[in-house]
Protein backbone atom coordinates (compact mmCIF):
# COMPACT_ATOMS: atom_id res chain seq x y z
CA UNK A 1 0.00 0.00 0.00
CA UNK A 2 1.56 3.31 -0.97
CA UNK A 3 2.41 5.75 1.75
CA UNK A 4 0.95 9.22 1.66
CA UNK A 5 3.55 11.89 2.26
CA UNK A 6 2.35 15.02 3.97
CA UNK A 7 5.59 16.91 3.74
CA UNK A 8 8.98 16.59 2.11
CA UNK A 9 11.09 13.91 3.75
CA UNK A 10 14.32 14.95 5.42
CA UNK A 11 16.86 12.66 7.03
CA UNK A 12 16.18 11.68 10.63
CA UNK A 13 19.05 11.64 13.09
CA UNK A 14 19.61 8.77 15.50
CA UNK A 15 18.77 9.30 19.16
CA UNK A 16 19.80 7.68 22.46
CA UNK A 17 17.81 4.66 23.56
CA UNK A 18 16.94 6.51 26.79
CA UNK A 19 15.44 9.49 24.92
CA UNK A 20 11.83 8.16 24.75
CA UNK A 21 11.91 7.29 28.46
CA UNK A 22 13.08 10.74 29.55
CA UNK A 23 10.62 12.48 27.20
CA UNK A 24 7.79 10.32 28.55
CA UNK A 25 8.80 11.01 32.17
CA UNK A 26 8.76 14.71 31.35
CA UNK A 27 5.40 14.51 29.60
CA UNK A 28 4.00 12.64 32.61
CA UNK A 29 4.51 15.78 34.69
CA UNK A 30 1.15 17.04 33.39
CA UNK A 31 -0.99 14.02 34.38
CA UNK A 32 0.77 13.80 37.74
CA UNK A 33 0.08 17.46 38.51
CA UNK A 34 -3.58 17.07 37.50
CA UNK A 35 -4.49 13.68 38.98
CA UNK A 36 -2.18 13.07 41.96
CA UNK A 37 -3.87 15.59 44.28
CA UNK A 38 -7.47 14.62 43.48
CA UNK A 39 -7.76 12.31 46.53
CA UNK A 40 -6.59 15.21 48.74
CA UNK A 41 -9.50 17.56 47.93
CA UNK A 42 -11.47 16.87 51.16
CA UNK A 43 -8.39 17.30 53.39
CA UNK A 44 -7.30 20.47 51.56
CA UNK A 45 -10.81 21.91 51.88
CA UNK A 46 -10.86 21.30 55.64
CA UNK A 47 -7.45 22.87 56.24
CA UNK A 48 -8.13 25.87 54.03
CA UNK A 49 -11.61 26.36 55.48
CA UNK A 50 -13.46 26.14 52.17
CA UNK A 51 -15.71 23.71 50.34
CA UNK A 52 -14.46 20.87 48.16
CA UNK A 53 -16.00 22.53 45.11
CA UNK A 54 -13.87 25.62 45.75
CA UNK A 55 -10.70 23.52 45.90
CA UNK A 56 -11.72 21.87 42.63
CA UNK A 57 -11.50 25.32 41.00
CA UNK A 58 -7.73 24.91 41.21
CA UNK A 59 -8.03 22.15 38.61
CA UNK A 60 -9.89 24.36 36.12
CA UNK A 61 -7.38 27.17 36.68
CA UNK A 62 -4.53 24.72 36.13
CA UNK A 63 -5.94 23.56 32.76
CA UNK A 64 -6.46 27.16 31.59
CA UNK A 65 -2.97 28.28 32.67
CA UNK A 66 -1.48 25.15 31.09
CA UNK A 67 -2.94 26.12 27.71
CA UNK A 68 -1.74 29.71 28.16
CA UNK A 69 1.76 28.55 29.06
CA UNK A 70 1.90 26.45 25.90
CA UNK A 71 0.80 29.38 23.74
CA UNK A 72 3.67 31.48 25.10
CA UNK A 73 6.31 28.78 25.54
CA UNK A 74 6.33 27.37 22.02
CA UNK A 75 7.22 30.59 20.19
CA UNK A 76 9.74 31.50 22.90
CA UNK A 77 11.51 28.17 22.36
CA UNK A 78 11.81 28.97 18.66
CA UNK A 79 13.29 32.34 19.61
CA UNK A 80 15.53 31.45 22.58
CA UNK A 81 16.12 27.73 22.13
CA UNK A 82 14.64 24.57 23.66
CA UNK A 83 17.20 24.19 26.46
CA UNK A 84 16.52 27.51 28.16
CA UNK A 85 12.75 27.07 28.04
CA UNK A 86 12.84 23.48 29.28
CA UNK A 87 15.04 24.26 32.27
CA UNK A 88 13.09 27.45 33.05
CA UNK A 89 9.74 25.65 32.83
CA UNK A 90 10.85 22.84 35.16
CA UNK A 91 12.30 25.37 37.61
CA UNK A 92 9.09 27.44 37.65
CA UNK A 93 7.01 24.29 38.20
CA UNK A 94 9.26 23.08 41.04
CA UNK A 95 9.36 26.43 42.85
CA UNK A 96 5.59 26.87 42.58
CA UNK A 97 5.05 23.32 43.89
CA UNK A 98 7.25 24.02 46.90
CA UNK A 99 5.40 27.28 47.54
CA UNK A 100 2.05 25.46 47.47
CA UNK A 101 3.18 23.34 50.42
CA UNK A 102 3.14 26.54 52.51
CA UNK A 103 -0.23 28.03 51.46
CA UNK A 104 -2.87 28.74 54.09
CA UNK A 105 -5.61 30.26 51.93
CA UNK A 106 -7.55 29.39 48.79
CA UNK A 107 -6.50 32.51 46.78
CA UNK A 108 -2.84 31.64 47.36
CA UNK A 109 -3.47 28.07 46.22
CA UNK A 110 -5.24 29.20 43.05
CA UNK A 111 -2.53 31.74 42.19
CA UNK A 112 0.31 29.28 42.69
CA UNK A 113 -1.48 26.53 40.74
CA UNK A 114 -1.67 28.99 37.84
CA UNK A 115 2.09 29.64 38.09
CA UNK A 116 2.76 25.91 38.37
CA UNK A 117 0.67 25.21 35.26
CA UNK A 118 2.35 28.02 33.32
CA UNK A 119 5.74 26.37 33.89
CA UNK A 120 4.28 22.97 33.05
CA UNK A 121 2.93 24.40 29.80
CA UNK A 122 6.44 25.42 28.78
CA UNK A 123 7.68 21.90 29.49
CA UNK A 124 4.88 19.97 27.79
CA UNK A 125 4.86 22.05 24.61
CA UNK A 126 8.53 21.31 24.02
CA UNK A 127 8.09 17.53 23.73
CA UNK A 128 6.56 17.53 20.21
CA UNK A 129 9.06 20.20 19.13
CA UNK A 130 12.00 18.16 20.43
CA UNK A 131 10.73 15.07 18.62
CA UNK A 132 10.34 17.10 15.41
CA UNK A 133 13.91 18.36 15.84
CA UNK A 134 15.24 14.80 15.91
CA UNK A 135 13.12 12.59 13.62
CA UNK A 136 10.57 12.85 10.83
CA UNK A 137 7.84 10.87 9.09
CA UNK A 138 7.29 7.29 10.25
CA UNK A 139 10.18 7.49 12.72
CA UNK A 140 8.49 10.47 14.41
CA UNK A 141 5.22 8.53 14.64
CA UNK A 142 7.09 5.59 16.21
CA UNK A 143 8.81 7.87 18.73
CA UNK A 144 5.51 9.58 19.64
CA UNK A 145 3.97 6.13 20.02
CA UNK A 146 6.81 4.95 22.26
CA UNK A 147 6.46 8.05 24.44
CA UNK A 148 2.72 7.43 24.67
CA UNK A 149 3.32 3.78 25.54
CA UNK A 150 5.54 4.70 28.48
CA UNK A 151 3.42 7.54 29.85
CA UNK A 152 -0.05 6.01 29.32
CA UNK A 153 0.29 4.57 32.82
CA UNK A 154 0.63 8.02 34.45
CA UNK A 155 -3.10 8.95 34.61
CA UNK A 156 -3.91 5.57 36.12
CA UNK A 157 -1.09 5.59 38.66
CA UNK A 158 -1.37 9.24 39.74
CA UNK A 159 -4.48 8.94 42.00
CA UNK A 160 -3.04 5.87 43.76
CA UNK A 161 0.28 7.66 44.22
CA UNK A 162 -1.58 10.67 45.62
CA UNK A 163 -3.50 8.46 48.05
CA UNK A 164 -0.25 6.90 49.32
CA UNK A 165 1.44 10.29 49.76
CA UNK A 166 -1.68 11.63 51.46
CA UNK A 167 -1.54 8.84 54.01
CA UNK A 168 2.19 9.35 54.64
CA UNK A 169 2.53 13.12 54.82
CA UNK A 170 -0.78 14.83 54.12
CA UNK A 171 -1.62 16.86 51.02
CA UNK A 172 1.56 18.94 51.38
CA UNK A 173 3.58 15.82 50.61
CA UNK A 174 1.95 15.50 47.19
CA UNK A 175 3.20 18.91 46.08
CA UNK A 176 6.60 18.31 47.67
CA UNK A 177 6.86 15.14 45.59
CA UNK A 178 5.93 17.08 42.43
CA UNK A 179 8.69 19.61 43.19
CA UNK A 180 11.31 16.88 43.67
CA UNK A 181 10.12 15.09 40.52
CA UNK A 182 10.50 18.26 38.43
CA UNK A 183 13.94 18.99 39.87
CA UNK A 184 15.10 15.45 39.07
CA UNK A 185 14.01 15.93 35.47
CA UNK A 186 16.42 18.85 34.97
CA UNK A 187 19.67 16.80 34.96
CA UNK A 188 17.97 14.04 32.95
CA UNK A 189 16.85 16.52 30.32
CA UNK A 190 20.25 18.20 30.24
CA UNK A 191 22.14 14.93 29.83
CA UNK A 192 19.85 12.86 27.59
CA UNK A 193 17.49 15.12 25.62
CA UNK A 194 18.94 18.60 25.34
CA UNK A 195 22.52 17.38 24.94
CA UNK A 196 21.47 15.09 22.10
CA UNK A 197 19.52 17.91 20.49
CA UNK A 198 22.45 20.29 20.81
CA UNK A 199 24.70 17.75 19.09
CA UNK A 200 22.14 17.59 16.29
CA UNK A 201 22.27 21.36 15.99
CA UNK A 202 18.60 22.00 16.53
CA UNK A 203 17.28 22.47 20.00
CA UNK A 204 20.20 23.04 22.21
CA UNK A 205 20.83 26.63 21.32
CA UNK A 206 18.62 29.42 20.23
CA UNK A 207 18.45 30.13 16.54
CA UNK A 208 18.40 33.82 15.74
CA UNK A 209 15.08 34.84 14.31
CA UNK A 210 14.95 35.99 10.74
CA UNK A 211 13.57 39.39 9.91
CA UNK A 212 9.82 39.52 10.34
CA UNK A 213 9.76 36.33 12.43
CA UNK A 214 10.72 37.66 15.84
CA UNK A 215 7.26 38.25 17.32
CA UNK A 216 4.62 35.87 18.61
CA UNK A 217 2.15 37.24 16.09
CA UNK A 218 4.30 36.57 13.03
CA UNK A 219 5.18 33.08 14.22
CA UNK A 220 1.56 32.17 14.84
CA UNK A 221 0.60 33.65 11.49
CA UNK A 222 3.15 31.40 9.79
CA UNK A 223 1.64 28.34 11.48
CA UNK A 224 -2.01 29.29 10.95
CA UNK A 225 -1.48 29.97 7.25
CA UNK A 226 -0.28 26.38 6.78
CA UNK A 227 -3.80 25.32 5.87
CA UNK A 228 -3.30 21.54 5.46
CA UNK A 229 -2.07 21.33 9.04
CA UNK A 230 -5.23 22.91 10.48
CA UNK A 231 -7.20 19.69 10.02
CA UNK A 232 -4.87 18.00 12.48
CA UNK A 233 -5.48 20.77 15.03
CA UNK A 234 -9.21 20.01 14.86
CA UNK A 235 -8.65 16.26 15.08
CA UNK A 236 -6.42 16.62 18.14
CA UNK A 237 -8.92 18.83 19.93
CA UNK A 238 -12.12 16.88 19.27
CA UNK A 239 -10.68 13.36 19.51
CA UNK A 240 -9.15 14.31 22.87
CA UNK A 241 -12.48 15.86 23.89
CA UNK A 242 -14.10 12.43 23.59
CA UNK A 243 -11.70 11.11 26.24
CA UNK A 244 -11.91 14.27 28.37
CA UNK A 245 -15.70 14.00 28.50
CA UNK A 246 -15.38 10.41 29.66
CA UNK A 247 -12.82 11.32 32.36
CA UNK A 248 -15.03 14.17 33.60
CA UNK A 249 -18.06 11.91 34.01
CA UNK A 250 -16.39 8.53 34.63
CA UNK A 251 -17.31 8.51 38.32
CA UNK A 252 -20.94 9.27 37.52
CA UNK A 253 -21.10 6.64 34.74
CA UNK A 254 -19.67 3.73 36.69
CA UNK A 255 -20.54 4.58 40.30
CA UNK A 256 -23.83 6.47 40.05
CA UNK A 257 -25.43 5.13 36.87
CA UNK A 258 -24.22 1.53 37.09
CA UNK A 259 -23.94 1.46 40.89
CA UNK A 260 -20.40 0.12 41.17
CA UNK A 261 -18.17 0.46 44.24
CA UNK A 262 -15.01 2.57 44.47
CA UNK A 263 -12.78 -0.49 44.08
CA UNK A 264 -14.77 -1.65 41.06
CA UNK A 265 -14.54 1.85 39.60
CA UNK A 266 -10.73 1.69 39.66
CA UNK A 267 -10.79 -1.59 37.73
CA UNK A 268 -13.37 -0.38 35.22
CA UNK A 269 -11.47 2.87 34.65
CA UNK A 270 -8.20 0.95 34.34
CA UNK A 271 -9.69 -1.24 31.60
CA UNK A 272 -9.59 1.79 29.29
CA UNK A 273 -5.89 2.35 30.08
CA UNK A 274 -5.19 -1.29 29.22
CA UNK A 275 -7.01 -0.91 25.90
CA UNK A 276 -5.03 2.25 25.09
CA UNK A 277 -1.87 0.27 25.79
CA UNK A 278 -2.96 -2.52 23.44
CA UNK A 279 -3.79 -0.07 20.65
CA UNK A 280 -0.50 1.75 21.20
CA UNK A 281 1.48 -1.48 20.86
CA UNK A 282 -0.50 -2.44 17.77
CA UNK A 283 0.13 1.00 16.31
CA UNK A 284 3.90 0.57 16.63
CA UNK A 285 3.71 -2.69 14.71
CA UNK A 286 1.45 -1.25 12.00
CA UNK A 287 3.82 1.68 11.41
CA UNK A 288 6.23 -0.78 9.81
CA UNK A 289 3.70 -1.39 7.01
CA UNK A 290 1.37 1.60 6.82
CA UNK A 291 1.69 5.39 6.80
CA UNK A 292 0.83 7.21 10.03
CA UNK A 293 -1.97 9.08 8.23
CA UNK A 294 -3.63 5.81 7.20
CA UNK A 295 -3.49 4.48 10.76
CA UNK A 296 -4.81 7.81 12.07
CA UNK A 297 -7.90 7.61 9.88
CA UNK A 298 -8.46 3.97 10.85
CA UNK A 299 -8.26 4.79 14.57
CA UNK A 300 -10.66 7.73 14.19
CA UNK A 301 -13.12 5.36 12.50
CA UNK A 302 -12.54 2.88 15.33
CA UNK A 303 -13.36 5.59 17.87
CA UNK A 304 -16.52 6.53 15.99
CA UNK A 305 -17.59 2.88 15.86
CA UNK A 306 -17.14 2.68 19.63
CA UNK A 307 -19.26 5.80 20.14
CA UNK A 308 -22.01 4.40 17.93
CA UNK A 309 -22.00 1.23 20.04
CA UNK A 310 -22.21 3.39 23.18
CA UNK A 311 -25.26 5.16 21.74
CA UNK A 312 -26.89 1.80 21.04
CA UNK A 313 -25.99 0.47 24.49
CA UNK A 314 -27.43 3.58 26.14
CA UNK A 315 -30.63 3.46 24.12
CA UNK A 316 -31.17 -0.23 24.99
CA UNK A 317 -30.12 0.27 28.64
CA UNK A 318 -27.81 -2.73 28.56
CA UNK A 319 -25.76 -4.09 31.46
CA UNK A 320 -22.35 -2.69 32.29
CA UNK A 321 -20.66 -5.78 30.80
CA UNK A 322 -22.00 -4.86 27.34
CA UNK A 323 -21.40 -1.14 27.86
CA UNK A 324 -17.79 -1.55 29.00
CA UNK A 325 -16.36 -3.07 25.76
CA UNK A 326 -17.84 -0.20 23.74
CA UNK A 327 -16.26 2.36 26.07
CA UNK A 328 -12.93 0.53 25.95
CA UNK A 329 -13.03 0.65 22.15
CA UNK A 330 -13.86 4.36 22.18
CA UNK A 331 -11.17 5.41 24.65
CA UNK A 332 -8.61 2.82 23.58
CA UNK A 333 -8.50 4.31 20.07
CA UNK A 334 -6.65 7.29 21.60
CA UNK A 335 -3.58 5.06 21.74
CA UNK A 336 -3.34 5.31 17.96
CA UNK A 337 -4.92 8.70 17.32
CA UNK A 338 -2.62 10.94 19.38
CA UNK A 339 0.84 9.74 18.24
CA UNK A 340 -0.08 9.56 14.57
CA UNK A 341 -1.88 12.90 14.54
CA UNK A 342 1.04 14.61 16.29
CA UNK A 343 3.47 13.13 13.77
CA UNK A 344 1.35 14.16 10.77
CA UNK A 345 0.89 17.69 12.12
CA UNK A 346 4.51 18.31 13.09
CA UNK A 347 5.73 17.15 9.65
CA UNK A 348 4.55 20.48 8.24
CA UNK A 349 6.86 22.53 10.47
CA UNK A 350 10.58 22.10 9.98
CA UNK A 351 10.67 25.72 11.18
CA UNK A 352 8.48 27.22 13.90
CA UNK A 353 8.24 23.75 15.50
CA UNK A 354 7.83 25.20 18.99
CA UNK A 355 5.10 27.58 17.88
CA UNK A 356 3.30 24.80 16.05
CA UNK A 357 3.48 22.52 19.09
CA UNK A 358 2.19 25.28 21.36
CA UNK A 359 -0.84 25.82 19.15
CA UNK A 360 -1.53 22.09 19.07
CA UNK A 361 -1.34 21.73 22.85
CA UNK A 362 -3.31 24.90 23.60
CA UNK A 363 -6.04 23.94 21.13
CA UNK A 364 -6.25 20.45 22.58
CA UNK A 365 -6.52 21.49 26.21
CA UNK A 366 -8.50 24.66 25.52
CA UNK A 367 -11.28 23.06 23.47
CA UNK A 368 -11.40 19.77 25.39
CA UNK A 369 -11.34 21.55 28.75
CA UNK A 370 -14.00 24.00 27.64
CA UNK A 371 -16.32 21.30 26.31
CA UNK A 372 -15.92 19.15 29.42
CA UNK A 373 -16.66 22.18 31.61
CA UNK A 374 -19.76 23.02 29.55
CA UNK A 375 -20.92 19.41 29.82
CA UNK A 376 -21.14 19.79 33.60
CA UNK A 377 -23.86 22.41 33.08
CA UNK A 378 -26.11 19.82 31.42
CA UNK A 379 -28.21 17.36 33.41
CA UNK A 380 -25.80 14.57 34.39
CA UNK A 381 -27.40 11.61 32.68
CA UNK A 382 -25.73 8.91 30.63
CA UNK A 383 -27.63 9.99 27.54
CA UNK A 384 -26.26 13.55 27.62
CA UNK A 385 -22.68 12.36 28.22
CA UNK A 386 -22.74 9.89 25.34
CA UNK A 387 -24.44 12.45 23.07
CA UNK A 388 -21.61 14.93 23.76
CA UNK A 389 -19.00 12.25 22.99
CA UNK A 390 -20.86 11.38 19.78
CA UNK A 391 -20.87 15.02 18.64
CA UNK A 392 -17.08 15.30 19.12
CA UNK A 393 -16.36 12.02 17.34
CA UNK A 394 -18.70 12.96 14.50
CA UNK A 395 -16.78 16.23 14.09
CA UNK A 396 -13.58 14.20 13.65
CA UNK A 397 -15.20 12.05 10.96
CA UNK A 398 -16.38 15.21 9.17
CA UNK A 399 -12.80 16.53 9.20
CA UNK A 400 -11.56 13.22 7.77
CA UNK A 401 -14.12 13.33 4.96
CA UNK A 402 -13.53 16.99 4.11
CA UNK A 403 -9.76 17.22 4.55
CA UNK A 404 -8.18 13.76 4.80
CA UNK A 405 -10.29 11.63 2.47
CA UNK A 406 -8.40 9.25 0.16
CA UNK A 407 -7.18 10.96 -2.98
CA UNK A 408 -7.04 14.43 -1.42
CA UNK A 409 -3.47 15.62 -1.13
CA UNK A 410 -2.28 17.60 1.84
CA UNK A 411 0.53 19.51 0.22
Amino acid sequence: MPRHRTAPDTPSRSYPATLPLVLAMTMALGPLAIDAYLPAFPQMARELGVGVSEVSRSLSIYIFALALGQLVGGPLSDQWGRSRLMIAGLAIFALASLAITQVTSLPALLALRAVQAFGSGWVMVLIPALVRDRVHGQEAAKLFSMIGLIMVVAPGVAPSLGTALLALSGWHGIFAFLAVYALCLIPLQARVVLRASAIGGQAGAARPAADGESTLLTRYRAVLTTRPALAHLALQAFAFSVMMLFITHASFIYQSHFGRSESSFSLLFGANIVMMLVVNLTNRALLNRFASRQILVACLCLQFTGVLLLCLATALDVSIWLFLPAMMLTIGAQGGIVPNNQACYMEFFSRHGGTAASLLGATQFGIAGGLSALSTLLPETLGYVIAAMFACSLTCIAVVILALRPGRRSE
